[in-house]
């Protein structure tokens, strides 16, 4: 059979078929091209609104630095301002925040709850956060029920640590309910004192009260002799205030404005200034300097310098810490690892023997602890109050310590027998004690507002500092004069007072003389002392300030602002060169500091 073409005819060819496949293919890739490239637009056109948006964001992260930048500017400014009028510490944009302070004592009988936390209105407390001032500088603004952030603002009057919050009633011992007390200059013709009483004539100038010569003081020989007829130191370029200013702000000198004094009448360190009294009839006597910062883990209650001057002691949360002077370096911590670790427990008063061997404790477990330095062990160990001990001291032969607490008792502790030798109780808590230069006397402060003095050999009571010539409210530490013929007291009612004393010892409590009232603090004074050579008196004060005050006249010669909360407690070293001293501060801002002051040399 013939296989040739098959029947039916040619078959048509397919590379039409293929032709428009093709065709197809090249269309839907052109769309699909047209497709890529809106897309790729599209993400173009996004890409530059992202990078759009960066670059705004850029521009906002710039413009936020500058203001932050010109914010922390502002606030610096605005703190050296308040630091400059003995105003607050730094706020919350300072930093981290330090830890709260402790509360002090215990139960209804705290004796300081208010100064460490200031719990209750109208209570002590320490420094506040910053306000904006309204009205005159007094009683921190977080004690005003709510307040803004500010400056210090009126108090009303103080009360009672014992029972805060309480209606003001009559008070413990029979006074009666608190009248404010005026921190102001009496003014000419206004002496807090008669001339009468005290056998001089009438305050002539602000916050004077005219007395006795003090036995010790300035008059008593080498003190620098004034500029001739009282020639102004004020009259400088660059002062600021009319002598009517300087008469109204007396002592005060916290309300004098940096800026505004001339560089002769001021001191300035890092973080501290120190202001001298421009009224030109106080001459300038003295200069101060900052030796060394010593920081702590809690609020510093109390600092106290060896006999010998070389080491410095401080009481603080569970321990006391002993500091080398001269180098500002740690040489010691004492802390009683067998108590109870749980909860706070401070150490309120610290003291030296005279030989510099031991140190004596008083805490808030009602414990004294006297300490062997070298060996670090605890030597005796004093139980028997019932309260906490808020003060500590060693009597001059090393053998005997006097201790004060708040339940209403003052001891005396014999070293060498071991036991408590002398017992002696009164009507409130004891904030403050004090043993005689010579071993026969000891003093103590009380909530009760008056200052008792004992004969140690006897028990019998010598002087009792009350009335009309006393304190308004509770008094938080007393200091002997170095030849132990004067007192001075420092009180809540933000005065220091100094008291001629008598010396008899025949049993009978005569009532003290007052010869002069130093005024010029803007809150609680908490802490007094007397230089060596008795020509000073320091106080330290929940206004942050320290001061100095010339005994004879009642004048401030100046006002240290050294610390960022209050000032608990001032200590001057026994030891003082032909030029100078040291003293040391302890304070609520976790700093204790070792200060200099010096003889006062003007320049060319």
């Amino acid at each position: 059979m013939y296989r040739g073409i098959p029947p039916g005819g040619p078959q048509p060819a397919p590379a039409n078929r293929l032709a428009e496949l093709l065709d197809e293919v090249r269309r839907e890739f052109e769309q699909q091209a047209a497709m890529k490239s809106e897309t790729d637009h599209h993400m173009n056109e996004q890409f530059r609104e992202v990078e759009l948006i960066n670059g705004k964001i850029y521009q906002l992260q710039q413009t936020h630095v500058e203001m932050k930048k010109q914010y922390e500017q502002e606030i610096a400014r605005l703190r050296h301002e308040l630091e400059q009028r003995g105003g607050a510490p730094p706020g919350p944009h300072a930093g981290p925040s330090q830890p709260p302070p402790p509360a002090i004592g215990h139960g209804p009988a705290n004796l300081f709850q208010g100064i460490m936390t200031g719990a209750g209105q109208g209570g002590p407390g320490l420094a506040p956060p910053p306000q904006e001032q309204q009205g005159a500088p007094g009683m921190p603004g977080h004690m005003q029920g709510g307040a803004p952030p500010g400056l210090n603002v009126p108090p009303g009057p103080p009360h009672n640590p014992f029972g805060y919050n309480q209606p003001q009633g009559p008070a413990l011992n029979g006074f009666g309910p608190q009248v404010p007390q005026s921190t102001a200059s009496p003014g000419p013709g206004n002496s807090l004192i008669s001339a009468g009483r005290i056998g001089g004539p009438a305050a002539t100038t602000p916050q004077q009260i005219q007395a006795n010569p003090y036995a010790g003081s300035p008059a008593m020989g080498g003190r620098p002799t004034p500029p001739p007829n009282g020639a102004p130191r004020y009259q400088a370029p660059d002062f600021q205030y009319t002598p009517a200013e300087i008469e109204r702000i007396g002592n005060t000198l916290s309300d004098y404005e940096l800026d505004r004094l001339p560089p002769h009448l001021k001191r300035q360190g890092e973080d501290w200034h120190a202001i001298f009294n421009p009224n030109p009839r106080v001459p300038r006597r003295l200069d101060v300097e900052l030796v060394h910062n010593l920081a702590h883990q809690s609020v510093v209650c109390c600092v106290r310098f060896s006999h010998d001057g070389r080491h410095v002691a401080t009481g603080c949360n569970r321990s006391a810490q002993i500091f080398d002077v001269v180098t500002g370096a740690q040489i010691c911590h004492l802390q009683d690892t067998n108590t109870n670790q749980e909860g706070d427990l401070y150490i309120r008063s610290v003291c030296f023997s005279p030989d510099g061997k031991y140190l004596a404790t008083g805490a808030e477990d009602k414990i004294i602890r006297v300490w062997d330095i070298q060996q670090r062990i605890i030597r005796h160990q004093f139980t028997g109050h019932e309260q906490d001990i808020y003060s500590l001291d060693f009597a001059a032969d090393g053998r005997h310590i006097a201790s004060g607490s708040g339940d209403r008792t003052i001891r005396i502790w014999d070293i060498q027998e071991n036991q408590c030798i002398l017992n002696l109780q009164i009507e409130d808590g004891v904030t403050t004690v004090a043993m005689s230069p010579d071993n026969r006397f000891v003093a103590a402060g009380s909530l009760d507002k008056n200052v008792r003095i004992w004969d140690v050999a006897t028990g019998a009571p010598v002087e009792r500092t009350e009335g009309e010539q006393g304190h308004k409210d509770s008094v938080y530490s007393v200091a002997f004069s170095p030849r132990g013929t004067h007192l001075v007291s420092g009180s809540l009612d933000k005065t220091i007072r100094m008291w001629k004393l008598n010396g008899y010892s025949d049993g009978r409590a005569r009532s003290g003389e007052c010869i002069r009232i130093f005024e010029g603090h803007k809150d609680f004074v908490l802490s007094v002392a007397l230089t060596p050579d008795g020509n000073w008196v320091m106080s330290g004060s929940k206004d942050r300030g320290v001061q100095f005050w010339d005994p004879e006249t009642g004048h401030a010669q100046l006002m240290l602002q050294g610390h960022k909360n209050s000032v608990i407690s001032v200590a001057p070293s026994p030891i003082k060169d032909g030029n100078g001293g040291l003293f040391a501060t302890g304070s609520g801002d976790l700093k204790a500091r070792i200060w200099r002051y010096t003889e006062y040399r003007a320049g060319p």
